[in-house]
């Protein structure tokens, strides 16, 4: 399988998430203003979307949302979701939030937004980071155990520092615990972030 990823991007999650499986996959960094792989392939052949990520299964299969791919790899190790009846559906709502809440909510930073747009985005991260604060039921967001969730979260508090937007003091303390995590070393190493 292979991932296709922009260093820094929201993939970084993914790339995270695959090296906590431990799963054995290719990684290609994509030119997202250019829309081609760093091997020359034009990206909107692999995913018409256009952008990162996209995950090609072993199968040929293309996926390609966040919140699809870390369910995915979160189906193949148990231990990266949270457990019990309502687990995948509790991981889901997290996965869901951390996109459409946090994600949507950098927007002007990363599209030329003004810099009004950009004062009302901060102040909406802020809130949304808050209500983080207020949901996590532990070291990490379903507890006492790392989930993909985890890795998304940690991604928008990447960029939220990147913006100099200031997380809750809980969150800040979860960025510095995510940062020593194998699997987050190695995918920031693999980006080119560390």
């Amino acid at each position: 399988m292979k991932l296709y990823y922009a260093s820094g991007a929201c993939s970084l999650a993914d790339h995270i998430a695959l090296h906590a499986a431990g799963l054995s996959f290719d990684h290609e960094e994509v030119d997202l203003k250019a829309k081609r792989t760093k091997g020359g392939v034009d990206f909107t052949t692999i995913n018409p979307k256009g952008y990162v990520p996209a995950l090609v299964l072993d199968s040929g299969e293309v996926l390609g949302e966040n919140v699809a791919i870390l369910d995915w790899i979160a189906q193949q190790d148990a231990k990266l979701a949270p457990s019990g009846p309502m687990g995948r559906t509790h991981l889901l709502e997290a996965l869901a939030f951390i996109s459409t809440e946090l994600h949507k909510s950098f927007k002007p930073f990363f599209a030329g937004g003004s810099d009004d747009e950009k004062a009302k985005a901060r102040e909406m991260i802020g809130k949304r980071m808050g209500y983080m604060a207020g949901a996590m039921q532990g070291d990490y967001v379903f507890g006492s155990r790392v989930s993909v969730a985890d890795f998304y979260l940690f991604v928008m508090l990447l960029w939220a520092k990147k913006m100099e937007i200031e997380p809750p003091a809980l969150l800040a303390a979860f960025r510095e615990r995510m940062m020593i995590l194998p699997a987050v070393q190695k995918a920031m190493q693999h980006e080119g972030l560390s």
